[in-house]
């Protein structure tokens, strides 16, 4: 098992990393030229910049059991077509259950934004210490989830 990032604007990745680190299990970041990271835990993988380029790339990487970070519901749908599981960075996990819905109202959003005036709706609000603490705790669960023999640390 491995941890896979989409990492451009990821507002999680040091959390990931330390819950990986507990659990040592290896964190891959995946991200496009734009950005520019570095970590002294993961693998850092700048792909060439171009639409969806990392979404493609992180899926080529992804593999069954492994563990994917991103609030991009087609790469997670893609992640869970690979037997991989999805965590949002709000710590939803994503799953075969809920997936159909949340690519609907993706759907209907984006026609929604074509058909007024507005190119784009408000995006999220600031992020707390209560969203990192909820991300946390849910990434452990989901860890615990997919290693019982796994010891809580």
């Amino acid at each position: 098992m491995q941890i896979l990032i989409d990492a451009d604007a990821c507002p999680v990745i040091q959390i990931t990393e330390q819950v990986a680190k507990d659990f040592s299990i290896p964190v891959t970041l995946l991200c496009d030229t734009n950005h520019i990271l570095q970590s002294n835990y993961s693998t850092v993988k700048t792909i060439g910049a171009g639409a969806d380029a990392v979404d493609f790339a992180l899926i080529n990487l992804c593999k069954k059991g492994d563990i994917v970070v991103t609030q991009d519901y087609g790469v997670a749908a893609m992640a869970l077509g690979k037997g991989a599981h999805g965590i949002h960075q709000s710590g939803r996990w994503y799953t075969d259950e809920n997936m159909d819905r949340l690519l609907m109202e993706r759907h209907l959003s984006k026609k929604a934004r074509r058909a007024s005036a507005k190119n784009h709706l408000k995006g999220p609000s600031k992020r707390t210490a209560e969203d990192d603490l909820r991300y946390e705790q849910s990434l452990r669960k989901l860890i615990l989830s997919l290693t019982p023999s796994a010891t809580k640390p």
